[in-house]
């Protein structure tokens, strides 16, 4: 039995998802689309992915898109978004 990711793993994936489809500034990604696939992985509702998700845009690591129904990561914050990524993946 696997265990169940930590939200601090689901933000790393966020992240790490989106930095892979290029969504920097004015390139985003729908969050219905978002939360959808990362639903696939994470055996639990949407719910918490959304809370996740407000959680990092609370932090400035997302930018909000079309009244908060697409995000992408914040250019600004690249420095952390990039750490946050590459401890993420060497695990």
């Amino acid at each position: 039995m696997e265990d169940e990711p930590t939200s601090l793993d689901i933000e790393r994936t966020i992240l790490h998802k989106l930095a892979r489809r290029g969504a920097w500034g004015g390139v985003h990604m729908p969050l219905d689309t978002l939360i959808r696939q990362l639903a696939k992985k994470i055996k639990r509702d949407g719910k918490r992915i959304r809370g996740i998700v407000d959680s990092l845009l609370k932090k400035g690591y997302l930018i909000p898109h079309k009244g908060g129904n697409a995000v992408s990561l914040n250019p600004s914050k690249k420095g952390e978004i990039v750490r946050e990524i590459e401890e993420f993946l060497s695990h």
